[in-house]
């Protein structure tokens, strides 16, 4: 496969590793980057594969800006949910080009350790089984690639676990033990189900490697960026020092906000979610969030 990684931040650059394997593949992202196989913008849309890693409250704008139709099949690598109108990344992706043209990654993948050839187990999820199949065929043989057409699923798992792992990031901060963590993480699997559900999910989407698997890495490593969040807010710093010192996007802080916004409209219980938005932007205190929860 002919393949080119549009954004070049530690996800793009992990994925560009991998396909590469196997592929023919250059990478580009908005400022130059010192990478092999670099390319501009405009040549890396020539492409016929496209693995889209930009972060998700980037990607309208992108598209709108950027993005240059030649019939291109599109990967998309990001997870998120759009703040000002809760719009997944599947429904703004099909703004621009046809569902069938997408698809989309998910499972436990730390990008420092896919670039390290570790093993892992990915879905990549679409309508178009064809095209899901060609992109898992040209994974390297450090990751096994399996199929499923719940794209609604995959979106919604691949957002609400960097809330979740914030969470899990308190419990850690705040020293409050592996069976609290543990507590938590599994109550946060059965409230992203019910979202999912609410949206048209599958219920087995949430126990596969794009629910469950991703969202216990997420949230119990520091290596993952939302849940670096979550010790932050328990040393007592606000949001805006903790991604200032972060230094990276952090999906989960505006999925946070964008899912708070979706349960007041809808009417969904999120009880876990509910209590990040208090500690990321309300001000509360990580102690009496986690106290509500147990009490709830």
């Amino acid at each position: 496969m002919k393949i080119a990684v549009i954004g070049a931040g530690k996800w793009g650059q992990a994925l560009y590793h991998a396909y590469s394997k196997k592929n023919e593949v250059v990478i580009s992202s908005r400022t130059h980057r010192d990478i092999d196989n670099f390319v501009s913008l405009e040549d890396a849309l020539r492409y016929p594969y496209l693995i889209m890693a930009l972060p998700a409250q980037s990607v309208r704008e992108w598209m709108s800006k950027n993005f240059v139709d030649n019939d291109q099949k599109l990967l998309v690598a990001a997870k998120g949910i759009e703040t000002n109108n809760g719009a997944f990344l599947n429904e703004i992706y099909s703004d621009f080009v046809d569902s069938d043209r997408l698809a989309f990654i998910s499972g436990p993948s730390f990008a420092a350790e896919v670039e390290q050839d570790l093993p892992t187990a990915l879905v990549i999820s679409s309508t178009n089984s064809e095209l899901s199949q060609k992109y898992v065929d040209a994974l390297p043989g450090f990751i096994k690639g399996y199929v499923s057409d719940d794209v609604i699923g995959a979106e919604i798992a691949g957002a609400y676990k960097n809330v979740i792992a914030i969470a899990g990031g308190v419990c850690e901060g705040l020293k409050l033990g592996n069976n609290a963590r543990a507590a938590m993480i599994s109550r946060g699997l059965v409230e992203m189900t019910r979202f999912g559900i609410a949206f048209g999910a599958k219920e087995e989407t949430f126990l596969s490697l794009g629910g469950a698997g991703d969202l216990f890495l997420t949230a119990s490593s520091p290596l993952s960026r939302n849940y670096r969040v979550g010790l932050g807010l328990a040393m007592g710093k606000n949001v805006e020092k903790i991604l200032k010192e972060l230094g990276e996007v952090a999906e989960g802080v505006p999925t946070t906000k964008a899912l708070y916004k979706i349960a007041q409209k809808k009417d969904i219980y999120l009880p876990i979610a509910r209590e990040v938005y208090a500690m990321l932007f309300e001000g509360k205190n990580p102690e009496s969030s986690v106290a509500d929860l147990l009490r709830g």
